[in-house]
């Protein structure tokens, strides 16, 4: 639904694009500047936060289809699509020239009734539309039959809406609003609740559901502005940033960490203890002669969603000794000894002939 200050408000302007910037320029500019503005960057800056509230709401009326497009025909006579005139005796003004096809014979202001002239006299306001003023023509009416949304009666403009034109009747729902958060690894894993605040001061607590990623975006339904009184609030496209783990990473719903073990475990075989994301750990069985980078899958003890869990997946990282005892250096000879005529890499550069 058009407002009144669009006439005024150039909202290209406020995001920095040129008026035939396509939907993805208008999303990156206003998330840059959004950004930039964030009350929670610019704590007590008022100018700060009233530019946030501006480049949103530009944001919002660039990136509907079709209140862009009732937007640009509104500044469209802003600029001289249609004529303001002063009117004559009495402050009588109007609009003039808004096509002929919608005058009739004997319009005021050129022959053949080829322009109409509407009158603005007698509203709270300055409204426009009123059963005055010659041509006897509807602001409503005319802007009804130019976008295609029947006006709802003769009352012209007041409180700031031209009566529905080209939009849904009723009330409007809320501002969709975007909002940027950071989540721990294990939060971003398990869940986490989290506090946000909006630009005009809210706080919202919101639940975080398990297994979001990072770069996410998530859609909070009825979390964003305010909307008319009546109409469902807005909602909120929440972006996630999910922090790095010193210990575990991610693969889909799998969870990865690597599993050091000895030279000893690895070649002779043995049960370790691998550590989960919820603190806790489990017991996995490591065969002998189990080679670095082998991977062993633990079920279900990855991310947990509602149509099941990820798994654990542990790999093999051999750890070689820097520091050997007597005892063990001589353990080690011998067992290079013993392997004097094995070559581990024959196969590889047999490979690399191929």
């Amino acid at each position: 639904m058009a407002s009144q200050d669009w006439f005024e408000k150039d909202f290209y302007a406020i995001l920095g694009v040129p008026q035939d910037a396509d939907e993805a320029a208008i999303k990156k500019a206003y998330r840059k500047l959004a950004r930039k503005y964030h009350p929670d960057k610019n704590p007590g800056d008022a100018a700060a936060e009233q530019r946030f509230k501006d480049v949103g709401e530009a944001n919002s009326v660039l990136s509907d289809a079709k209140q862009r497009q009732e937007y640009d025909a509104i500044r469209q006579m802003a600029r001289g699509g249609a004529r303001f005139t002063a009117g004559g005796p009495g402050g009588n003004g109007g609009f003039e020239d808004i096509f002929s096809a919608f005058g009739g014979g004997g319009g005021a202001g050129g022959p053949g009734g080829a322009r109409v002239r509407f009158d603005t006299g007698g509203y709270p306001g300055g409204g426009f539309g009123g059963p005055g003023g010659a041509g006897g023509g509807d602001l409503n009416d005319i802007l009804a039959q130019m976008f295609g949304g029947g006006a709802p009666g003769r009352g012209g403009y007041a409180g700031g809406d031209f009566g529905g034109y080209g939009a849904p009747r009723g009330p409007r729902k809320g501002q969709d609003v975007e909002a940027r958060t950071s989540l721990s690894f294990r939060d971003a894993v398990t869940g986490s609740t989290v506090s946000l605040r909006t630009a005009d001061g809210r706080t919202i607590n919101t639940r975080i559901p398990a297994g979001v990623r990072d770069g996410q975006r998530i859609r909070l339904r009825g979390k964003g502005g305010e909307g008319d009184p009546g109409a469902e609030r807005g909602d909120l496209f929440l972006d996630i940033h999910v922090e790095k783990h010193p210990v575990f990473g991610r693969d889909g719903d799998n969870l990865t960490v690597d599993l050091p073990v000895t030279v000893a475990e690895a070649t002779l075989g043995a049960t370790v203890a691998v550590p989960t994301i919820d603190g806790s750990s489990v017991k996995v069985r490591i065969a002998p002669g189990t080679p670095s980078g082998r991977i062993l899958r633990v079920k279900g003890r990855g991310v947990a969603r509602k149509s099941g869990h990820g798994d654990l997946l542990a790999k093999v990282s051999i750890v070689v000794p820097t520091h050997l005892s007597d005892a063990a250096r001589e353990a080690i000879e011998t067992l290079a000894r013993e392997d004097a005529d094995v070559d581990p890499r024959a196969e590889l550069f047999a490979r690399a002939e191929a």
